[in-house]
């Protein structure tokens, strides 16, 4: 996930500081006035239109507007793009509050004002930014504010990435939990990279406004519940989340729950660096007997349990260049020779898991070469796949709850797939 904001400064012309709201506790008041002396030291600088700066382990970005500088300093490795884009959204919302930013407005209103910023952000990450959504709990009358106890969003359905209204006959909801294995082995049968880049896709089909909220075998949430994990649990790095999700319940208890857009929308996608085995291992042996004639032998193994199979399997083996007239012969599947490729395309349709399928191919080459040959271009096996019913993670889908105010009932469909991803092993 990327970094958080440390807090938020609103100051004047003059790098007073009028507001901030500490969200981490861990800068002070007085990076403000650092930010400051950064600004006046840019000015005439060819940069001096960057919005970033960096001073002593804290990032400052800021935006201007009329005679406010709105700041945002963090500790964290951010997203300062995402950051700038809040400040935007925050000078949005303050317009549709106060009809203009600026330090009058600010100084009549600043009860508002924080209680804006508490309900914006939330730790350090943004939340709510359309004014909308704010105006249904918090409320003013010119410089009077009238908060209401806030009520539940399902209750006012002030979502912006969700239409209200929506009606289905049958309420549904399909999970992907797909899975992506990007793997490079060497000429030595070395792995040299490997990792694993996961999604949660969905597509929803319910009426109204529902609540949904999906439980994983995630280690985190699993050691905080006092669950046994052993061989269980998995550990998710790099998460991003659809913006429907509440992050501030993710820091706290690892649940995720969101309120979800109609139709398809990626609500998670995260990765594994860990050491993969290769799930499909080719093997290929060429052998020139002439200088008219080379003989191939591969080999393909799949190295996964036998309850699982492979589908769709596509196999591309180099061959020379100026290769012709291939004569083929397959255990299992069939073989094509794409000359636009330099290759043989093995495709098997379905490939059972603990299996070896061996493929033998004849090619006939020109019988004049050149006295001095250029080396050899020696490219990769490339290797697809899909794997149903299988995640090399192992990860679980532990519930997927549903809950809308009406009480009607909705059918959550979970399906898990593993596919190759850039799947390479140089040739043997």
């Amino acid at each position: 996930m990327a970094g958080a904001a440390s807090a938020l400064f609103l100051l004047d012309i003059k790098g007073r500081v009028l507001v901030w709201r500490d969200y981490r506790g861990d800068v002070t008041a007085a990076q403000a006035e650092r930010f400051f002396t950064k600004l006046i030291e840019k000015e005439g600088d060819s940069q001096s239109n960057d919005p970033v700066a960096y001073d002593n382990g804290v990032t400052y970005m800021f935006v201007q507007h009329s005679n406010i500088y709105l700041m945002i300093a963090s500790r964290q490795n951010c997203n300062a793009a995402s950051l700038l884009f809040f400040l935007h959204r925050v000078v949005d919302v303050f317009k549709h509050y106060f009809e203009e930013l600026e330090e009058e407005s600010l100084r009549d209103n600043f009860v508002v004002v924080y209680e804006l910023l508490d309900e914006m952000m939330d730790f350090g990450y943004p939340q709510y930014t359309e004014a909308r959504i704010l105006s249904e709990f918090i409320k003013t009358d010119a410089y009077r504010m009238e908060v209401t106890q806030r009520p539940p969003m399902a209750v006012t359905n002030a979502v912006s990435w969700r239409s209200e209204g929506l009606q289905f006959k049958k309420n549904e909801v399909f999970l992907d939990v797909i899975e992506s294995v990007n793997i490079l082995v060497n000429s030595n049968g070395q792995i040299v990279r490997s990792d694993v880049v996961g999604a949660l896709k969905m597509r929803t089909y319910l009426s109204g406004m529902p609540e949904c909220k999906l439980g994983l075998n995630d280690r985190v949430l699993l050691e905080a519940q006092g669950r046994a994990t052993k061989g269980k649990a998995i550990d998710l790095e790099d998460i991003k989340f659809h913006q429907c999700v509440r992050l501030a319940r993710f820091e706290n208890d690892r649940t995720i729950s969101f309120i979800p857009p109609d139709g398809s929308f990626d609500l998670m996608t995260y990765r594994l660096s860990t050491q993969v085995k290769p799930l499909i291992w080719v093997e290929a042996q060429i052998e020139r007997h002439s200088r008219s004639r080379v003989e191939m032998l591969v080999k393909a193994r799949s190295q996964f349990k036998e309850r699982s199979t492979a589908t769709n399997v596509e196999m591309e083996l180099p061959v020379p260049t100026d290769a012709s007239n291939p004569n083929v012969r397959t255990s299992l599947g069939s073989a094509a020779y794409a000359p636009e490729k330099d290759a043989l395309v093995w495709k098997i349709k379905s490939f059972p898991g603990n299996k070896e399928y061996m493929l033998r191919a004849e090619f006939h080459l020109p019988s004049i070469t050149a006295e001095e040959s250029t080396p050899e271009r020696k490219a990769p096996i490339r290797v697809k796949f899909e794997i149903p019913y299988f995640t090399v993670s192992g990860i679980q889908v532990r519930y997927l709850k549903i809950i809308e105010k009406s009480g009607y009932q909705a059918l959550p469909w979970v399906r898990y797939i593993t596919m190759a991803g850039e799947y390479e092993l140089r040739l043997m």
